[in-house]
């Protein structure tokens, strides 16, 4: 289980966010003209993420047991004032905001020069029920990856050699890959070298990040020439693998992917607390990487 020192770390953490949140959140809200009730509500903004984002730390499978058995149960100190599960839950998913920019504002790394780009589906059922589901009808729908055909969405990252989140997106499950990387937002803080795997190739894309000030890095396909790169880009674009290790922890130990889903809303939300729970992961996937100075090149093939 968790221990207290993380749940604290964690609670802390967002506690300082809501400090700022909610204050700016109220001045741009706009008004109808009519007075509203301002009613407190049991559980603060605080403990609704941080029990969010426990959950995909904790091990536990199922969100109701971990919130009636243990949540209720063994950390009934640290959040006295919990609430009906079904109540829970609907607090949860209209807290999607201040989960989704505490992602984007204070989980995400710094690039250092190195970065990876992947993506990884997000199944939202099995392909033999893809007729019978109904929640996701109209919003997901059928995509390939290497393991074959699936249903739902992808999960775009960026990470550094840190093994830390730098970026991500949710696309549908039939956009390329190379799609988001053609967005600027996406890749505004991204500087140096991007290694991707062959799904990138793209002369345009990578003439397009060069203007940006941006190398992407690829292998080539069997029916291509052999190129030329220096020793120090051979090396990195093997330990690409790095990246991989990450969405495969995403979504096996962070429990990114999972087919319970009862609504799109439940689904965002169980996405983006599962990547703020990545980014509190104490050691995660890295490379150990010195740069040395040398005209070497070495043949790719």
């Amino acid at each position: 289980m968790i221990s207290k020192d993380k749940i604290t770390e964690i609670f802390c953490s967002i506690d300082d966010f809501c400090l700022v949140f909610e204050p700016a959140l109220v001045k741009r809200q706009l008004s109808t003209g009519k007075k509203t009730r301002k009613r407190k509500f049991t559980m603060s903004i605080s403990e609704i993420v941080t029990i969010t984002v426990l959950f995909h730390l904790s091990g536990i499978r199922t969100f109701k047991h971990f919130y009636i058995n243990y949540v209720q149960q063994q950390l009934h100190e640290e959040f006295p004032n919990t609430v009906s599960y079904n109540r829970f839950v609907e607090l949860m998913q209209s807290n999607i905001l201040p989960l989704t920019l505490y992602m984007k504002t204070c989980c995400l790394g710094k690039c250092t020069g190195i970065s990876f780009v992947d993506s990884t589906p997000i199944r939202a059922c099995n392909k033999k029920r893809i007729k019978q589901n109904k929640v996701f009808k109209g919003i997901a729908n059928i995509g390939k990856s290497t393991m074959g055909w699936f249903y739902g969405f992808k999960l775009h990252i960026i990470i550094n050699d840190k093994g830390e989140l730098l970026d991500f997106i949710i696309t549908q499950a039939n956009v390329d890959d190379r799609s988001p990387l053609k967005q600027e937002n996406f890749l505004k803080k991204i500087f140096g070298s991007l290694y991707a795997d062959k799904g990138y190739i793209s002369k345009q894309l990578s003439a397009l990040l060069f203007d940006q000030g941006l190398h992407l890095i690829t292998g080539i396909r069997n029916n291509m020439k052999n190129v030329m790169m220096t020793m120090r880009d051979k090396i990195l674009l093997r330990k690409r693998s790095v990246i991989e290790t990450i969405n495969n922890q995403l979504k096996n130990i962070a429990q990114a992917e999972h087919s319970r889903h009862r609504s799109f809303g439940n689904f965002i939300t169980n996405l983006v607390a599962s990547l703020i729970a990545y980014s509190f992961q104490e050691k995660k996937p890295s490379i150990k990487f010195e740069t040395e100075n040398t005209p070497q090149l070495a043949l790719f093939y």
